[in-house]
């Protein structure tokens, strides 16, 4: 089975360099979950609730009355008497205003630099999860951090560039990414209702392929995450 998010994930640097501190990338990413959601055909109030259109995906990431840091992805009930947009060559959900937050979606990369950013990475996460939470304190909060264990990686920051030695600040992906995902499991796991680890290999040089450490098991664990989420979503709403 094909899932939209991790395709979408691949394309983030499949034939493209990929550019930090860049919102729209992991707004995209989190965008397709409830597409997923709705793939596997586990959870018929999910379905009920986007067919209806009583459901929807926020197009701004914001719940209206309610001030608060802005998610890369959010999932819920529609404002009253507002039009939902439909956008079929891309969702299968459709678009709208959110008044209350259902499903909340956190994405991090950590492509390079990786342990040096646990900490920003861990807090950003942790208060997100706050934030659905006083949106809704029923929300289902998934987090998605994607972990590169490449050998070598070409980073850029604006128009600066540079490529990883191995030494001092500058180690590359693979020295750092087993102990990258067991920091960030023992920060954030315990927040989350679901932590999804992805675990990838992309240089960020030509000819911008990209590869998953293990493709069978990353499509594994993303399924098992969405048949809870969805279990969720039939007990929460």
């Amino acid at each position: 089975m094909t899932y939209k998010l991790l395709e979408a994930f691949r394309g983030l640097f499949e034939r493209n360099a990929y550019r930090h501190r860049n919102s729209t990338q992991g707004d995209y990413v989190a965008s397709l979950l409830i597409d997923d959601l709705l793939s596997i055909k586990r959870s018929p109030k999910l379905a009920a609730a986007v067919n209806a259109q009583a459901s929807v995906l926020n197009k701004g990431n914001r719940t209206v009355g309610r001030r608060h840091r802005r998610g890369d992805g959010s999932f819920g009930a529609i404002v009253p008497n507002t039009e939902p947009l439909l956008v079929p060559e891309s969702y299968l959900v459709a678009l709208g205003e959110v008044a209350s937050i259902e499903i909340g979606t956190e994405v991090k990369i950590l492509a390079k630099s990786m342990i040096k950013q646990i900490d920003r990475v861990g807090t950003d996460m942790i208060n997100q999860v706050k934030e659905f939470k006083h949106s809704n304190p029923k929300a289902i909060c998934i987090g998605i951090v994607g972990v590169n264990n490449a050998p070598i990686y070409r980073g850029f920051e604006g128009k600066r560039e540079w490529v990883t030695t191995g030494k001092g600040g500058h180690l590359h992906p693979i020295q750092e990414a087993a102990q990258a995902v067991q920091r960030i499991q023992a920060r954030v796991e315990s927040s989350l209702d679901e932590l999804i680890v992805l675990r990838f290999i992309a240089t960020n040089m030509q000819p911008l392929s990209f590869d998953w450490v293990d493709k069978l098991e990353t499509s594994k664990h993303y399924g098992a995450a969405l048949v809870r989420t969805a279990s969720l979503y039939e007990t929460r709403f």
